[in-house]
């Protein structure tokens, strides 16, 4: 029996309010647990003492015996130092660019750069006419 520390929903439409629950990993998202360990209520400012209410030593006692927090979790304790923080990617794998696309951004680069080139060459030639034109007269 795997056992994970997760979110159980509660609240009303709009509204949501979570118990953190250590439940088997089979159980339905809002069904059977083994223990209350927290609420959880992501309407409250960041700052607030209530938007995160845990009873850290069965928290910790979770862990201990191996149980996994899910990755929203994982992110909420590793604030409070009781595990280390998820592995985050920028971009995942799957939405990253394909082929074609990553070759129209290449071919738009070298463009701009080319431009922009041109554009600091046209300004040095002319500075220097705009130098030589004063000192003829």
């Amino acid at each position: 029996m795997t056992v994970r520390i997760r979110l159980s929903r509660g609240g009303s439409k709009k509204h949501p309010y979570y118990r953190v629950v250590a439940a088997d990993q089979r159980a339905p998202r809002d069904g059977r647990f083994i223990e209350k360990l927290g609420s959880y209520n992501p309407l409250l400012p960041q700052d607030h003492q209530e938007r995160l209410v845990l009873d850290v030593e069965k928290v910790k006692t979770w862990l201990q015996k191996g149980a996994q927090p899910t990755e929203r979790l994982q992110k909420l304790f590793s604030n409070l130092g009781l595990c280390s923080a998820p592995a985050m990617r920028e971009q995942p794998k799957k939405s990253a660019p394909k082929a074609k696309a990553l070759e129209r951004i290449k071919e738009k680069e070298e463009k701009a750069k080319a431009a922009a080139e041109a554009k600091a060459a046209a300004e040095a030639e002319a500075k220097a006419a705009a130098e030589e034109a004063p000192a003829e007269a």
